[in-house]
């Protein structure tokens, strides 16, 4: 495994001033070295050659251990290693992006997996949608029921609108920030597709006004 080396290079870009603005970003929730996204790109970039991993199949260990780390930066990293690697990706890995999603959940690592990994695996392989994410809708876990929301964000006319509908519908009760955000993202994004159907979704449904406001951004 090449955390090690992973870890001594990170180490070497620590910046303590930058780590406490970053944290507080986060609401504290998660270490951070302090390396911001641009400097971060580039130790990533630079590992991935010399490492040759993306020349190799998908490690799913090595996402794993980069998960397990304390430091926000080795998730980060880890998002950077999976969209790399979408074409490696297969329903196969489902299980994975779903622990990656429920384990130290936030929105920086969550809205990735949701509309990369999750949206590419339920297009190659729709059957996935009533096997598991159908159940993540009404489910008990925020970041699965934000994921059932987003995971259609960039599908564009290959949207299954009566789908997305359903699961805002199943969800459009619900006080968390995150859901009502989520909602009106997706509507917001569906809009540019197909404003006329997001209008009238709008104005027959009670909508919370985080996700109205957020949905009708473009009609």
């Amino acid at each position: 495994m090449h955390l090690k080396e992973l870890r001594e290079l990170l180490e070497k870009n620590r910046n303590p001033d930058n780590a406490i603005h970053m944290e507080r970003y986060m609401k504290n929730k998660f270490k951070f070295f302090g390396i911001k996204t641009p400097e971060r790109c580039k130790i990533t970039s630079q590992f991935f050659k010399d490492s040759g991993l993306l020349n190799r199949e998908f490690n799913t260990d090595f996402v794993l251990h980069l998960w397990q780390q304390e430091e926000r930066e080795f998730q980060n990293i880890g998002l950077d290693y999976i969209d790399r690697s979408l074409k490696k990706i297969s329903k196969g890995h489902f299980p994975l992006i779903q622990r990656l999603i429920t384990s130290k959940s936030w929105w920086d690592t969550v809205d990735m997996l949701a509309q990369k990994p999750v949206g590419l695996i339920a297009k190659n392989h729709p059957e996935i949608i009533n096997q598991t994410i159908e159940g993540w809708s009404n489910g008990e876990n925020l970041w699965l029921r934000r994921t059932s929301i987003l995971f259609q964000l960039k599908y564009k006319e290959d949207t299954d609108e009566q789908l997305l509908y359903r699961y805002i519908k199943e969800n459009v009760d619900s006080k968390e920030f995150f859901i009502q955000k989520a909602i009106g993202w997706a509507l917001r994004e569906y809009s540019k597709t197909n404003p006329e159907s997001v209008r009238q979704f709008i104005n027959e449904n009670n909508l919370a006004k985080l996700s109205i406001r957020e949905g009708s951004k473009y009609i």
